[in-house]
């Protein structure tokens, strides 16, 4: 089974041995600054050459003291197993001590199927911005809103103090203005004492540009391969072994130390890996043998808009075993047909019959030509599970990667809103809400970001602004990713979600119904559409539910026969919804 951690600095009896992978180094050099001791100088002190391209050395160090690492003739370099920056990315690494004092001891998790899940951001979803606020809202989500598990957006350190997240380059330490590593146990510890679990965004695809000092110590990228970001991160190339591990490490990093229930690994499709094994495998399984050692459920999803059925196979057919992942078709289905938009991926949807296929299949594009991609997208879904997709009719990409971040608030009708709802949580499939819609926020959530750089702070205008460039409609002035107004008008207005708010108690109560009727069903679905008025009937297996929806015509909705009861509904001259039961 894999041990504690061994790289970065790990504090003993009396001293601390720090240990860091090099391979392209010929000399490594320790510099230690003591902050137990002020006025102190800082010590310089050589670290040993190891097997397997390591360097290792034994000094006294106590939690508080700061370092870095001198490779070479490189100026000091913060660790890239910090578990703390308390200066940022560029700083020095933080010695801190892993102990904290967890009452979570009798958690065990929650099976994948009882995930409703909610994602956050940190910055953005209190006024404090912090690991901290988040704690403030946990019963809230618990018990007036009903989820059972928050998914929180990478929190893995980023350059200034705003960001999405997706821009890390320190995969160990968590954002010092979040709160950092004790204020996220603290987090996760709150969370399990009310019987919620939590869920890590974890990107294993790319680092960011500001920071990121990792080529100076090993192969970690190769240009054999290209992503979006560049150079990709080196998982089959020359040196690999050493990269591999240290992104495996990680994984089990945030579930042993910090007791996570899970990772979602970000948009997998840009992960090269042409070696016999692929990492999304080798992490899945690692993760798993970690599970069982612990005795807690703890789960791996991916991201992916391929539609690729590999990603929750089971090893044994070829598959990277994954619990579950982020599946589009769904949305693009809701958004199309409410918005009327065709533009960029929308233009592949907006017939209300490829609704019915996304809730009975999973996803559409099981094979067919894709005319956003110009080629085919997709595999079978037959070997998919419904619970393996995990839907939604908003999340932080869907909303925030729209020029003005403008929410459903804004697009969709009053009845609009409550149908998408319905059909999210009434489905087989597995929810995700995004922070806010539950009691229509009205704020945006939109792209900052607060590079030190000024070479990025330009290159990210001009890239978000060419972003747009396939979606008709989009011609407004796109936001000024690096302006604070940016992200501080992406703030929550917690005032919304009062007792009386009708949304919050719309999805309430289709959260009640979800745990009712069907988390522990069968997990199937037979929607149908009745093309004389677009009605999508969502009966659920075991007869006690049915959901009926007219997505483009506002007439009375039928009523069902045998003895149905309607205890739901929403109509405006756009739509019409009704719930049902027996």
């Amino acid at each position: 089974m894999d041990q504690t951690l061994q790289s970065g600095a790990n504090l003993q009896v009396g001293a601390c041995t720090f240990r860091v992978w090099a391979p392209r180094a010929k000399q490594v050099t320790l510099r230690l600054s003591a902050r137990h001791a002020p006025g102190s100088p800082d010590l310089d002190t050589p670290m040993r050459q190891e097997a397997g391209g390591y360097f290792s050395v034994e000094a006294a160090a106590v939690p508080g003291d700061l370092y870095s690492y001198i490779v070479d003739d490189n100026q000091p370099l913060p660790d890239p197993v910090s578990r703390s920056l308390p200066e940022g990315v560029h700083g020095r690494t933080e010695v801190i001590s892993t102990g904290f004092a967890w009452s979570d001891g009798d958690w065990r998790g929650i099976p994948f199927e009882e995930y409703i899940l909610y994602e956050l951001h940190v910055g953005t979803f209190t006024a404090q911005g912090s690991f901290d606020g988040v704690i403030s809202k946990l019963d809230y989500l618990k018990n007036t809103l009903g989820v059972t598990a928050i998914e929180i957006m990478p929190v893995a350190s980023f350059p200034g103090e705003r960001n999405w997240g997706y821009d890390g380059v320190s995969l160990y330490a968590p954002q010092a203005n979040y709160g950092g590593p004790e204020s996220l146990k603290r987090l996760i510890n709150a969370a399990h004492e009310i019987g919620l679990a939590v869920i890590l965004d974890v990107v294993y695809n790319h680092l960011g540009n500001e920071g990121n000092y990792l080529a100076l110590f090993g192969p970690y990228f190769t240009p054999h391969h290209k992503t979006p970001w560049g150079d990709a991160i080196n998982y089959d190339q020359p040196g690999s072994e050493g990269v591999r591990e240290y992104v495996v490490q990680n994984a089990l990093y945030w579930v042993r130390e910090y007791h996570f229930d899970g990772l979602r690994l970000d948009a997998v499709q840009t992960i090269h890996d042409d070696s016999r094994r692929h990492i999304l495998a080798e992490i899945r399984q690692r993760v798993n043998e970690l599970a069982v050692e612990l005795g807690r459920t703890v789960c791996v999803m991916a991201e992916s808009d391929e539609n690729d059925s590999r990603l929750v196979r089971p090893a044994q057919n070829g598959g990277y075993g994954m619990d579950g992942f982020w599946s589009d078709d769904f949305h693009h289905c809701i958004h199309s047909i409410f918005t009327g938009e065709r533009s960029g991926y929308y233009q592949d949807f907006g017939d209300p019959a490829q609704l019915v296929v996304a809730l009975n299949d999973g996803y559409v594009f099981q094979g067919q030509h894709f005319n956003f991609w110009k080629r085919a997208r997709g595999t079978s879904a037959k070997e998919v599970p419904l619970p393996a997709n995990v839907i939604c009719t908003q999340n932080h990409d869907q909303v925030g990667n729209r020029a003005q971040g403008d929410r459903a608030t804004h697009l969709f009708s009053w009845a609009q809103r409550r149908a998408s709802a319905a059909l999210l949580l009434l489905a087989p499939h597995t929810p995700l809400l995004f922070m806010g819609q539950e009691y229509d926020e009205i704020s945006p959530f939109q792209f900052f970001t607060s590079y030190g750089d000024e070479r990025l702070r330009e290159a990210v205008r001009k890239g978000r602004k060419q972003e747009f460039a396939d979606f008709a409609g989009f011609a407004q002035e796109v936001p000024d990713p690096e302006a604070e107004s940016t992200f501080l008008c992406s703030k929550l207005n917690w005032h919304m979600a009062q007792h009386g708010n009708e949304m919050l108690t719309w999805y309430r109560e289709l959260i009640e119904l979800r745990k009712k009727h069907i988390i522990h069903g069968k997990r199937r679905c037979h929607a149908q559409l009745h093309l004389g008025g677009m009605f999508v009937d969502v009966p659920v297996p075991d007869a006690t539910i049915k959901l009926v929806a007219s997505l483009t015509d506002p007439r009375v909705l039928p009523e069902p026969q045998d003895g149905w009861k309607r205890i739901m509904e929403a109509a405006d001259d756009k739509c019409s919804v009704g719930v049902y039961v027996r």
